[in-house]
């Protein structure tokens, strides 16, 4: 079972969610809060696989929440009803393990809360763009080099493909398509890739590919 802490100022948020997952065999919501103070007492009390935050919340918002708790073995799933909300770029920089619109599709939030428990992450491939290119375009990013090399020496010219993709917000089976592989060649691309990176999140190495200009942003 998938081990939950729910957390959103709304009631009607909250209960809509909750009733959400707890339809799904394998998610247990453990603890729920209306705000954010709360919900680091929780998942401090409860220790759950994944804490699901609202990025809006009086006492401490998400972002403070996912700072807080950045050292502890839970996994952030950020939730916000504001495809750009400022907020969104502080949740990245905070480490989150993924970031969805609250109006998803049940089954694609109950997928995100599978991935980020596995420790992949995600985010909403309607978003990656968009949130990617302006967190480049907002914060002039230093390059972060691995052991000394930059993405050239580090990656396989079939790495850089799959991270290049990756920031347009595909899946692995987009881009087993694009690539004419099979998703599981893709899937282990990325287990090798991410440990090379430094990161542990595909939503990780997509700021990885920004910061280090695998991806070029647009004006």
């Amino acid at each position: 079972m998938i081990r939950v802490v729910l957390a959103d100022d709304q009631a009607l948020v909250r209960k809509g969610l909750a009733s959400l997952l707890e339809a799904e065999e394998d998610i247990e919501v453990v603890g729920i809060a209306e705000d954010g103070a709360r919900a680091l007492e929780l998942i401090r009390e409860l220790r759950p696989d994944v804490a699901c935050l609202d990025i809006r919340m009086p006492r401490m918002n998400g972002i403070e929440v996912a700072e807080a708790i950045r050292d502890e073995d839970v996994e952030v799933l950020m939730l916000t009803t504001f495809d750009l909300d400022e907020y969104v770029f502080g949740a990245l920089e905070a480490g989150v393990a993924g970031f969805l619109l609250k109006d998803s599709d049940p089954e694609v939030i109950a997928h995100a809360l599978r991935q980020v428990a596995a420790g992949r992450g995600t985010i909403d491939q309607s978003l990656t763009r968009r949130i990617l290119r302006e967190v480049a375009e907002r914060r002039r990013l230093q390059p972060v080099v691995v052991r000394g090399r930059g993405a050239e020496e580090l990656l396989t010219a079939r790495e850089r493909d799959i991270l290049r993709l990756l920031a347009e917000g595909m899946s692995n089976a987009d881009i087993a398509a694009q690539l004419h592989v099979e998703t599981s060649t893709v899937k282990s691309h990325l287990a090798r890739m991410l440990p090379k990176l430094g990161v542990t999140s595909r939503l990780q190495a997509v700021v990885w590919a920004y910061q280090n200009r695998v991806v070029a942003t647009r004006p």
